[in-house]
């Protein structure tokens, strides 16, 4: 089997930021497209829940990526009266 292999022109972008930088970068591009959850994200980028969580926030702004479709099935949930106790 054949390890992907980065281009060689990434180097000098992804060297500022330390080792683990790709791993990090394509983990945490792929759970922004929905393709893989945040635990495996965070596995696949070798980090701890919090340690990617951060990185998320520092380079994308945000630490999860919330899907408009579960937004949208728990404002429903709401407004037919989920939670609401007598």
């Amino acid at each position: 089997m054949n390890l992907p292999q980065i281009n060689l022109a990434f180097d000098p972008v992804l060297q500022p930021f330390g080792a683990g930088a790709a791993d990090f970068f394509l983990a945490a591009s792929l759970y922004q497209a929905r393709k893989i959850s945040f635990s495996a994200a965070a596995a696949l980028a070798r980090l701890g829940f919090d340690e990617f969580h951060y990185r998320l926030k520092e380079h994308f702004g945000a630490g999860f990526a919330i899907d408009d479709q579960v937004v949208l099935e728990d404002l429903d949930l709401v407004r037919d009266g989920f939670g609401r106790r007598a």
